[in-house]
C-alpha cells in the first residue's frame, strides 16, 4: 500500500509483491466486496481478479483454483492523480467508483496512522500552537471555488497534526479520554449509515439497539425488569435538562401548552459542587438560575442532607414549589457521590422528583467492587449516565433514563403527521422521535452496543476497576510525598485525585495570603509548560476558597502505573523553578 496521500490504491503489499500467491486473500476481499450495492461489489472483484475471471455470482460455482491463480492482478496499482480530481469526481459521479475507493483508502491510511501514534508514548500528546500562529500558518477561510482532492487530503493531515491525542496514555485532561478500537469502528459505521433516529422506518436496527441498550441500563440501575423509558441525547447537559423538563411536566402538565405563566415559582435543588448544566437548563426552560438553590457540601464534596431539607422548607414557607432535587453521583472536580439514600428519603417525604446526575459516576454501576457508591440510585425518578466518560465510549454518548414509562413521550410529543403517521404497518412504539426535543438525532447507541458486545459487562467492569486502582496508586504516592498537599483527606471515591504541587520556593513559607497568591499561579504555569512540551495534560481549577489545584482524572484503560509515575516526575521537572 502506498503512503497516505500518495494517490495510489492497491490491495497488494507495500513491497509490491501483492497477494498473488494467496488467492484466499483475494476471495476474502471479494466476499466483502459482494456486500456492496449498486454494482460496486462486482467492480471491486474485477479489480481483484481481473475482468476475465472473478468469483461467480451467488449460487454459482467458483472458478477453478488454477485459473484463478493464473489471472490474479492484485499488485497492479491504480494511479490516481488527486491534483486533477475534485469532489465531483467521486461517487455518485459516473465512473466515480475507482477514485472514490482510492480517496477513501488514503483517508483511512491517514486515520490509521493517527490511531497508532495516539498510543505511542514517544509522540506528543499535543503539538501546541497559539491561535494566532495557526491562523497565520494556514489558510482556513472558505472559498467560492472548490479545491482538489490532493489539498483535501492535506487538510485531513493538518487537522490531525494539531489535534489533541485524547487516546494517548498520558492525556488526563478531561473526564472523556481513551480511544476504543471497537467504538471507533462503530462510529465509522454510524457515519457511513448516515441516518436519523426519529423513526423505525429509516433506522430499524439502530432504533432496536437503543431500545435494548436503554433497557439494560435501567436494569443495572435497579428498576424492576428494566422498566421505564429513556433516550440518548447530545451530552449530559441536555440529559439533565430533559430531567428538569419531565419533572416540571409531571407536576404541572399544563406548562406544555400555557408556559411558565400558568405555574407557580418552581425551585430546583442541587449541591454547590454539581455541574453547571443544572443552572443552564433552568435558564433555557424559563425557570431561571435564581430558582436553582445550591446545597452545602461537606469537606469531601458530598451534599449535606440536613441542609437540603432546610432549604426545601424555606422555599415552601415562601410559597414556592420545590419540583426537583438533582443529586450528583461523581462530581466533576472532587468525584464525590452524594448520599443518594438520604436524598431519596427527603424527596419521598416532600413529594419531589429525584434526579441523579451520574454522567461521570454512572460507569461504576458496571463494577461489583464500586457500585455501592451509587446505593439509592434505584429510587431516583431519572438518571443521567454518560458512557462516553468512565466507560470509554467515543464521544458523544449520553443517556437519560426515566423510571415512569410514557412520561417523556407525553411531555415532548407534537404529533407531526409527516413523520409520525398513525396508520403505519409496524408497531408505532418504535418511532421514538416524538419523545425527543430534537427532530434530527444522531445515532449514538451503536458505539456503546458494539463495545458492550465486544467487551461484555465484565470487560467494562475490568476497565472501571483498573482506572480506580490507578487513581488510588497516584494518591498513595503523593499523599506523603514532599512537595504535595492533598485538597481533601482520604483516598478518592472516583478517579479524581485533587492536589497542589508546592515548589521548593514555597515550602517554607507560612500559610498566609501571600503564599496562597503565589500558589495559585503554580498550576497554570505547569499546565502551560506541559502543553508547550506536549508531554502530558492534566486539568486544574480553583474551587470555592481553594486556589488553583490539579485535578487528575483517569478514564483511559491504556494508562499504566508508569504513566502515573511519569506525570509526577513531569510536574516536578516543570515546576521546581517556580
Amino acid at each position: 500500500m502506498a503512503s497516505p496521500g500518495s494517490g495510489f490504491w492497491s490491495f497488494g503489499s507495500e513491497d509490491g509483491s501483492g497477494d498473488s500467491e494467496n488467492p484466499g486473500t483475494a476471495r476474502a476481499w471479494c466476499q466483502v466486496a459482494q456486500k456492496f450495492t449498486g454494482g460496486i461489489g462486482n467492480k471491486l472483484c474485477a479489480l481483484l481478479y481481473g475482468d476475465a475471471e472473478k468469483p461467480a455470482e451467488s449460487g454459482g460455482s467458483q472458478p477453478p483454483r488454477a485459473a484463478a491463480e493464473g489471472r490474479l492482478h492484485l499488485c497492479s496499482k491504480v494511479d490516481v492523480n488527486y491534483a486533477f480530481l475534485h469532489a465531483t469526481d467521486l461517487l455518485p459521479a459516473c465512473d466515480g467508483e475507482r477514485p472514490t475507493l482510492a480517496f477513501l483508502q488514503d483517508v483511512m491510511n491517514i486515520l490509521l496512522q493517527y490511531v497508532v501514534k495516539s498510543f505511542d508514548r514517544s509522540t506528543k500528546v499535543i503539538d501546541f500552537h497559539y491561535p494566532n500562529e495557526l491562523l497565520q500558518e494556514y489558510n482556513w477561510e472558505l472559498a467560492d471555488q472548490p479545491q482538489n482532492l490532493e489539498e483535501i487530503l492535506m487538510h485531513c493531515q493538518t487537522t490531525l497534526k494539531y489535534a489533541i491525542k485524547t487516546g494517548h496514555p498520558r492525556y488526563f485532561n478531561q473526564l472523556s479520554t481513551g480511544l476504543d478500537m471497537v467504538g471507533l469502528a462503530a462510529d465509522w459505521l454510524t457515519s457511513t449509515a448516515n441516518t436519523n433516529m426519529f423513526t423505525y422506518e429509516i433506522a430499524p436496527v439502530f432504533v432496536l439497539l437503543e431500545y435494548v441498550t436503554l433497557k439494560k441500563m435501567r436494569e443495572i440501575i435497579g428498576w424492576p425488569g428494566g422498566s421505564g423509558d429513556g433516550i440518548f441525547s447530545p451530552g449530559g447537559a441536555i440529559s439533565n435538562m430533559y430531567a428538569m423538563m419531565i419533572a416540571r411536566f409531571k407536576m404541572f402538565p399544563e406548562v406544555k401548552e400555557k408556559g411558565m405563566a400558568a405555574v407557580p415559582r418552581l425551585i430546583a435543588f442541587t449541591s454547590e459542587h454539581s455541574h453547571f448544566s443544572l443552572k443552564k437548563g433552568a435558564a433555557a426552560l424559563g425557570i431561571g438560575t435564581d430558582s436553582v438553590i445550591l446545597i452545602k457540601c461537606d469537606e469531601r464534596g458530598k451534599m449535606i442532607p440536613s441542609d437540603l431539607e432546610r432549604r426545601i422548607l424555606e422555599a415552601k414557607q415562601k410559597g414556592f414549589v420545590p419540583f426537583l432535587v438533582s443529586a450528583t453521583a461523581g462530581t466533576t472536580v472532587y468525584g464525590a457521590f452524594d448520599p443518594l439514600l438520604a436524598v431519596a428519603d427527603i424527596c419521598k417525604k416532600y413529594k419531589i422528583w429525584m434526579h441523579v446526575d451520574a454522567a461521570w459516576g454512572g460507569g461504576l454501576l458496571m463494577s461489583r467492587k464500586h457500585k455501592w457508591k451509587l446505593s439509592g440510585v434505584e429510587r431516583a425518578n431519572s438518571v443521567t449516565w454518560n458512557p462516553h466518560k468512565m466507560m470509554g465510549v467515543p464521544l458523544q454518548c449520553s443517556a437519560l433514563l426515566v423510571r415512569e414509562e410514557g412520561l417523556m413521550q407525553n411531555c415532548n410529543q407534537m404529533h407531526a403527521s409527516y413523520l409520525f403517521q398513525q396508520d403505519k404497518h409496524y408497531d408505532l412504539s418504535y418511532d421514538t422521535g416524538d419523545k425527543a426535543l430534537q427532530c434530527g438525532r444522531h445515532v449514538d447507541v451503536f458505539k456503546l452496543w458494539l463495545m458492550w458486545r465486544a467487551k461484555g459487562t465484565t470487560g467494562f467492569e475490568a476497565h472501571v476497576d483498573k482506572c480506580l486502582e490507578l487513581a488510588e496508586y497516584l494518591y498513595n504516592i503523593i499523599k506523603n510525598r514532599e512537595g504535595y498537599e492533598m485538597v481533601f483527606d482520604g483516598k478518592p471515591q472516583h478517579t479524581n485525585v485533587c492536589f497542589w504541587y508546592i515548589p521548593p520556593s514555597l515550602r517554607t513559607l507560612e500559610d498566609n495570603e501571600e503564599r496562597m497568591s503565589r500558589l495559585s499561579k503554580v498550576a497554570p504555569v505547569i499546565k502551560a509548560r506541559m502543553m508547550e512540551y506536549g508531554t502530558t495534560m492534566v486539568s486544574y481549577q480553583p474551587l470555592g476558597d481553594k486556589v488553583n489545584f490539579f485535578r487528575m482524572v483517569i478514564s483511559n484503560p491504556a494508562a499504566t502505573h508508569q504513566d502515573i509515575d511519569f506525570l509526577i516526575e513531569e510536574i516536578e521537572r516543570l515546576g521546581q523553578d517556580l
